[in-house]
């Protein structure tokens, strides 16, 4: 028998950016927490740019405007880093 979370709720409840992690707070409970330099805008961003960012997408996505970068917790979820700018 599985186990399935029936009231999982993958909505962005708050957001942390340390040195080198960035931290996606969940409105189930759950954190998530993968490599900033996986995200080379807001690796490259000002400490300023970092803290403004906003709910996107009906909560499921993360803006950040003054970047123009958005992650959504479903990629976050499944550690999807920034496609290769080549």
């Amino acid at each position: 028998m599985g186990i399935l979370a029936k009231n999982a709720d993958e909505r962005v409840k708050d957001v942390h950016i340390l040195e080198h992690i960035i931290s996606v707070d969940l409105m189930d409970g759950r954190s998530i927490s993968v490599p900033l330099i996986w995200y080379p805008l807001l690796n490259n961003a000002t400490n300023e740019q970092r803290l403004h960012w906003e709910k996107c997408g009906g909560g499921y996505g993360i803006h950040w405007p003054d970047i123009d970068e958005y992650l959504s917790t479903e990629g976050l979820l499944r550690g999807v880093p920034a496609p290769a700018n080549n």
